[in-house]
């Protein structure tokens, strides 16, 4: 009898105690979440970007120095097939001032010359700042060039034609090219560095385009082979190049050409970002 009045007691408890356990079961051994509680379910595509998104903030700027101050700069000379508009000064070292083959009535700023050639009567000789902005250009290529754990590595196997691009640090060790318009999405504050082992190539026509407040000027080609932009193209962004920048009839770029050699230029415009 004293068992039958017990009965439903006992039952109430097991159940109280059953539904505890799982629920502790849903969250984890101590109540935690399950990612908590080292269960972790597998990473949704959301949580990819975001954790994308926070690697990219928080990008450390490359640093150009005294180079940052110049659109153009070169080691080798800057050719041109007139006419051209630049807007930003321009140099190069420490190459002899007559291998900048810009006239005057090209460039809204200053052209810098290692000596009393170059184009006249615009240009300003200035071995010294010259020589520290090349420096300080070379040491910008070397720590793009070195950064590490990248967010993307030889994203579309080398071709981004079409992508949208967020912002991180992009590793490829081939060529890259761009077939086709790429869209570069990002904050005014955040960060890209394009790490390329190979050469740039970016077809004729072709643009890239900023959205959602991202800016020329905090974007990175660091690129170990030529640069070459075609006929009419668009780019954004500044070019670390360690070999050759060449720009085909009618591109233009919205940032900065620095160039371990030369620069070529074909009725182009370039502006400072």
């Amino acid at each position: 009898m004293k068992f039958n009045k017990v009965s439903p007691i006992v039952s109430m408890l097991l159940f109280v105690l059953v539904s505890g356990c799982n629920k502790d079961l849903a969250n984890g051994s101590s109540g935690m979440p399950l990612k908590s509680a080292g269960l972790s379910p597998a990473s949704s595509s959301a949580e990819k970007f975001v954790t994308q998104q926070t690697k990219g903030g928080s990008l450390k700027f490359v640093d150009l120095g005294v180079a940052g101050d110049f659109v153009i700069l070169s080691k080798s000379g800057i050719t041109d097939v007139y006419k051209s508009a630049v807007t930003g000064d321009i140099g190069s070292s420490p190459i002899t001032g007559a291998a900048i083959l810009l006239k005057c009535a090209e460039v809204t700023g200053t052209i810098y010359t290692v000596d009393a050639a170059g184009p006249l009567p615009c240009r300003v000789t200035n071995a010294t700042r010259l020589g520290t902005a090349v420096l300080n250009m070379q040491t910008a290529y070397t720590d793009a060039a070195g950064r590490s754990n990248p967010d993307f590595l030889n994203l579309g196997a080398g071709n981004i034609g079409g992508k949208t691009l967020t912002a991180g640090l992009y590793k490829f060790t081939t060529a890259v090219i761009i077939p086709t318009n790429v869209t570069i999405s990002g904050s005014s504050t955040d960060v890209w560095i394009f790490q390329i082992a190979g050469t740039l190539n970016m077809s004729s026509a072709v643009k890239i385009t900023l959205t959602g407040g991202a800016q020329a000027k905090n974007i990175f080609w660091q690129v170990s082979g030529a640069v070459t932009l075609g006929t009419t193209s668009h780019f954004e962004g500044n070019i670390l190049g360690q070999t050759a920048i060449n720009l085909q009839t009618g591109a233009s770029i919205n940032g900065r050409m620095l160039a371990q050699t030369a620069v070529t230029l074909q009725m182009n415009t370039v502006v400072m970002p």
